[in-house]
């Protein structure tokens, strides 16, 4: 049986990599629009993050449009695989 996996198992990180799932794999999604889709504040939201690229979940792009610093951020192949193996452990621990 797959285990969870304690990076994603808390609830924001877990919100975090669902919503990156649902990008194709070589979509990103920029900072903010994930802040205000999570409904989580900026500093929250950077903290889970910076926890998720650390374990090599995510990948982070620090770029500029039109002068204005923008901060985009997608799952990386890793990041994907663990998400799937977390799913899979809690519909394991939903049949029971």
């Amino acid at each position: 049986m797959p285990e969870l996996d304690k990076i994603i198992h808390s609830p924001a990180r877990l919100k975090i990599m669902a919503a990156l799932m649902a990008l194709a794999s070589t979509d990103q999604v920029d900072f903010s629009s994930l802040s205000e889709m999570l409904k989580l504040t900026d500093g929250n939201l950077g903290a889970h993050l910076k926890t998720l690229e650390d374990a090599g979940y995510i990948k982070i792009e620090k770029t500029f449009v039109a002068r204005k610093p923008r901060t985009f951020v997608r799952a990386t192949t890793r990041g994907r695989g663990r998400f799937e193996e977390h799913v899979e452990a809690l519909r394991e621990i939903c049949k029971v």
